[in-house]
């Protein structure tokens, strides 16, 4: 390895690792606002009704998630659907973490609803479905958070390098 690879790489670590922070005060800071939709249902529900308010749609997967078709479709689809309106996608893993964030009274198991709302847990008591997560930013009321610049300016810097869709590792801290 060269001086430049080990350079770019930590580099590119630190990063993915300012962007990570970045992402996880987003996500705070619009919840704290009512700026956040979580669910793959609710938020297809939403870009339906008003794409114009999204400014951020996170995709969430875990490694046993990989294998799960119905929601590698969905996720095609809110992919194909963000591209064709300019909204900003990340593609991340750690559920775990993301429900940690978001505070989820039991992080334990957040991949098996694929049903949720945007309070701490849907009607039937289940957890929230983290598999989507969607920012919105309403022209009323606008979401000011440095934080919502710094992750626009990665996807668009990835975009830049032909990456569509980039991706996230959130650890557990």
């Amino acid at each position: 390895m060269t001086l430049e690879e080990v350079v770019g790489c930590d580099m590119a670590d630190q990063k993915m690792e300012t962007v990570s922070q970045a992402l996880e005060e987003l996500l705070v800071a619009a919840q704290r606002q009512d700026c956040l939709t979580v669910g793959v249902y609710e938020s297809a529900k939403l870009m339906n009704v008003d794409p114009d308010s999204v400014v951020l749609c996170v995709l969430a997967t875990d490694e046993e998630d990989e294998d799960d078709i119905a929601l590698q479709i969905h996720f095609t689809l809110l992919q194909a659907f963000c591209c064709e309106n300019d909204i900003n996608i990340l593609r991340v893993s750690g559920l775990r973490r993301l429900a940690q964030v978001l505070g989820e009274p039991s992080a334990v198991d957040v991949s098996g609803s694929t049903g949720g709302s945007s309070s701490n847990s849907n009607n039937n008591g289940e957890p929230r479905d983290f598999h989507c997560i969607l920012v919105t930013n309403p022209q009323c009321q606008p979401l000011k958070c440095q934080a919502l610049q710094e992750v626009g300016n990665y996807c668009d810097e990835s975009r830049c390098r032909n990456q569509w869709v980039p991706c996230l590792s959130l650890r557990e801290r």
